[in-house]
């Protein structure tokens, strides 16, 4: 059975276990487990470990590598035996110690395993927060485990042992444990190691054992009279999990691409977390961290919203368990598509929880990365769902709204934006039939008609007399590659007027950008050129040459087009509004 399988098995003890803290939170008159901080932190939990799909390979292939080529001692009967298995427990908690230290004091590690850290709430979900990079440097810290000679397969069962312990510690709903509070990682030791107090900050490491940090002077005990204040210093105040793993990133590559020194655009990556250059400091100054300017971020939500996003999450937790049980014995392929549907919709229901998007814009995007996966995987009957389903959602998302803005002077836009949409889903239902490439054709060819003429509202024609000149010689271009690729020529006549509307209301979506500036109008403007990009792919594929995962690029690529341009064009004409 694979690591992933485990997981999957123990996910409804964590569950259980969450519901039994919630229960006692509310017995004791104490909030636990906020919806939308639980569902950022599970989601987070949920990337990680179907990224660690890919990146596992990684951490346990070099580690075997290591073992294969530097073990000093191999003696695997000692190793499975109980106090083999328990000696490697010792080991691998060691290392853990150090590597989870160094996380704390290491830029660049600290980076992968701030993830962990965001949350500015401390409950059992917030142990299953996890990052996804932590497996680029990680194995590092474990390499002396390999020169030991303890089994790849013990290393894997412990640093599994090692991380299911830790789960429990995570709970201000049991207090102090006395003498075990002493020996061993407990839920008081592990409420400082969280807090961002100063007396509390970079603390307490230790996973199973509170030892190590007592030999090596990181304890520090919890005070009663200091109520621990969890979360990071430079707050996350977001659901969003692709910016949770990216956030120290981009801020430590923000602070090595402008310092002045060399050495300080290496220096910065293996600094203590938050070190600048003075140069970096003095151009771009920020606050001194107030611990008691540390406001819970906390989207307003609606009823309605959190019903949507329980059940998404409910939904997205069993495409999770069953992506993760199949994933060891599925091809690379196949893992890389269900990962991208399932990231897709990760986002999309943050997205939703947040307040960016709406809950029919959310679903616009999921049912776009169903279509494009059961496409490419041949799943005919599922792609006959998903496919319309995403132009259903977007027209849907533009009546929800037309409902809350209670609005009718702005029933042109609203008419063409529908219009468009309407068309194609009347080309994404003939491009899904044999024989009706031509109605589909037509079809596309009145949805950017419809496009065109809403881009005009905006501004006058052809403003931007670059983009008219680049769009053009584009579709030039792309129209000639069909030509000498070998266009039958009873097609020559209709591909040329669809192409040249494709230019067109590119060239127009631009022109409305070049006017308006702002940057729902540049969603849409980029929306159009991602248009651009599905056809050519569509047309050199059926006419030129086959090309490779073509379904996986043409449909991926036309479902960022529509979202860019209707999510653009309904935050317009929300801002227009207000």
């Amino acid at each position: 059975m694979s690591p992933s399988q485990i997981i999957v098995l123990a996910t409804p003890v964590f569950f259980v276990l969450m519901a039994l803290e919630y229960a006692a939170g509310r017995a004791r008159g104490r909030a636990v487990l906020p919806l939308a901080d639980a569902i950022g932190s599970l989601n987070l939990g949920m990337l990680s470990q179907t990224s660690a799909v890919f990146t596992r390979l990684l951490r346990i292939g070099l580690y075997a590598l290591a073992f294969e080529q530097v073990a000093l001692w191999r003696n695997d009967a000692f190793w499975t035996s109980w106090h083999g298995w328990l000696l490697a427990l010792l080991l691998y908690d060691f290392c853990y110690y150090w590597l989870h230290r160094m996380g704390h004091e290491v830029a660049v590690l600290w980076a992968a395993h701030a993830v962990h850290h965001q949350s500015q709430h401390y409950n059992l979900s917030t142990a299953l927060r996890q990052t996804s990079s932590g497996a680029l440097l990680g194995w590092l810290f474990y390499l002396p485990m390999a020169l030991a000679g303890v089994p790849p397969l013990v290393f894997v069962v412990v640093g599994l042992v090692d991380l299911l312990y830790q789960f429990w510690v995570h709970t201000e709903q049991v207090g102090r444990l006395g003498w075990f509070d002493r020996w061993f990682c407990s839920p008081s030791n592990h409420r400082v190691h969280h807090a961002v107090n100063d007396r509390y900050l970079d603390k307490n490491y230790g996973g199973i054992l509170i030892v190590w940090d007592r030999l090596f002077g990181t304890f520090e005990d919890e005070n009663p009279h200091e109520p621990c204040v969890y979360g990071t210093r430079s707050r996350l105040d977001s659901w969003d999990p692709l910016w949770a793993n990216a956030q120290v990133y981009a801020d430590i590559a923000h602070t090595s691409w402008h310092a002045r020194r060399w050495r300080d655009k290496l220096r910065v990556w293996l600094a203590p977390p938050g070190w600048r250059p003075a140069d970096v400091a003095e151009r771009f100054p920020k606050p001194a961290f107030d611990i008691t300017d540390m406001p819970l971020f906390n989207p307003p939500m609606t009823r309605a919203l959190r019903w949507f996003a329980a059940a998404q999450f409910a939904l997205l937790l069993a495409g999770v368990a069953a992506f993760l049980w199949q994933a060891d014995g599925a091809p690379l392929a196949t893992n890389l598509l269900w990962f991208c549907v399932l990231l897709a919709c990760q986002w999309a229901l943050a997205a939703a929880v947040q307040g960016r998007l709406s809950a029919w814009e959310a679903l616009m995007i999921e049912a776009g990365a169903l279509a494009t996966a059961t496409s490419a995987l041949g799943l005919a009957q599922w792609h006959h769902l998903a496919k319309p389903a995403a132009m259903v959602f977007a027209l849907a998302a533009v009546a929800f709204h037309t409902w809350r803005a209670q609005q009718r002077s702005a029933a042109a836009p609203l008419i063409l934006l529908c219009g468009a949409l309407l068309a194609s889903l009347a080309g994404d239902a003939a491009l899904m039939l044999p024989d009706l490439f031509i109605p589909g054709l037509v079809a596309f060819l009145l949805a950017h008609l419809c496009y065109l003429a809403l881009f005009r509202l905006g501004a006058p024609w052809f403003a931007h007399r670059g983009a008219l000149a680049a769009t053009l010689a584009l579709g030039a271009a792309m129209y000639a590659l069909l030509w000498i690729g070998g266009l039958p020529p009873a097609l020559r006549a209709p591909v040329a007027a669809y192409v040249l509307a494709i230019a067109l209301m590119a060239a127009q979506a631009w022109a409305r950008w070049a006017v308006l500036r702002d940057a729902p109008a540049l969603w849409v403007a980029l929306g159009t050129c991602s248009f651009m990009l599905s056809d050519t792919l569509l047309a050199v594929n059926r006419f030129v040459q086959p090309l490779p995962w073509s379904q996986v690029w043409v449909l991926a690529s036309y479902y960022t087009a529509q979202v860019l341009i209707v999510v653009g064009l309904l935050r317009g004409a929300a801002r227009q509004r207000h």
